[in-house]
């Protein structure tokens, strides 16, 4: 079956904006408490991991 007009829409977006999808393979227990930590936070998943990897990068420089 081919892609909807708005998946092709959203890959080119995507694409423009720079994005990428990572696929990593962790503890589940990690995972679900990092999910339960950031629904306590109020904060998204991928917007924490964008914060704590761009920490990391600034203090390796």
């Amino acid at each position: 079956m081919a892609a909807s007009k708005q998946t092709l829409r959203n890959d080119r977006y995507q694409k423009k904006a720079g994005w990428v999808s990572k696929s990593y393979k962790l503890k589940k227990d990690l995972v679900e408490q990092f999910a339960e930590a950031c629904g306590k936070a109020g904060v998204s998943q991928a917007g924490q991991i964008s914060e704590m990897m761009k920490e990391f990068i600034k203090k390796q420089n």
